[in-house]
């Protein structure tokens, strides 16, 4: 008889944890968003291209920004590199659909959903977890809706996007080798706001 491979989180095992964690600092997995690499020049014709696959009218230019359409998030990793995000749409869609209106123009795009996971802190002290661990400035008059920086949190690298304007939710995508690091460094660092004074 054939195996039946189970589709799993890179998370799977820290649910139990990460629920237990209180609601003023609450950490969740976001798991199996779409994740796609996209390559391309913005000063050539595939970049507006790939802005019609994605829903948006344009690629976001400027550094450490993100563009929202109903069903995708766009984040802007460098110069010609971008990462599109979405709950909604299948990864290997996206990637071919990507890659077709791109390809002519010496653009590329490849499905990294795999590799990375997403998760998501809300709470009164999400701001004051997340300070334990990242050097940027997490004010929300410095860092508010519609940025997104590549930085380091607790030793790992991830892309942090703030998701309201009080500094209460905020989304975090890592890479699915270092996740349960970050989760157990999420859970440790949120111990604090558990405690009765």
């Amino acid at each position: 008889m054939a195996d039946t491979l189970t589709r799993r989180s890179p998370l799977h095992s820290h649910q139990p944890r990460l629920a237990a964690l209180p609601a003023s600092a609450s950490v969740a997995e976001e798991p199996f968003f779409s994740m796609v690499d996209l390559w391309v020049d913005p000063a050539r014709p595939g970049a507006d291209a790939a802005a019609d696959v994605l829903g948006i009218d344009a690629l976001p230019t400027t550094p450490s920004t993100v563009v929202d359409a109903p069903d995708t998030s766009v984040i802007w990793l460098g110069p010609q590199e971008w990462l599109a995000v979405s709950a909604d749409r299948a990864g290997e869609q996206m990637e071919a659909a990507l890659r077709a209106a791109t390809a002519a123009h010496g653009g590329a795009a490849v499905d990294v959903s795999a590799q990375r996971t997403s998760l998501r802190l809300r709470g009164a002290n999400a701001r004051a977890l997340l300070a334990k661990g990242c050097s940027l400035d997490l004010h929300p008059q410095a860092f508010g809706p519609g940025d997104a920086a590549q930085t380091m949190l607790g030793h790992a690298g991830v892309v942090l996007m703030p998701m309201s304007d009080d500094g209460t939710d905020y989304r975090v995508i890592v890479r699915a080798s270092y996740a349960r690091y970050l989760a157990d460094w999420l859970i440790d660092a949120a111990e604090e706001f558990s405690v009765d004074w």
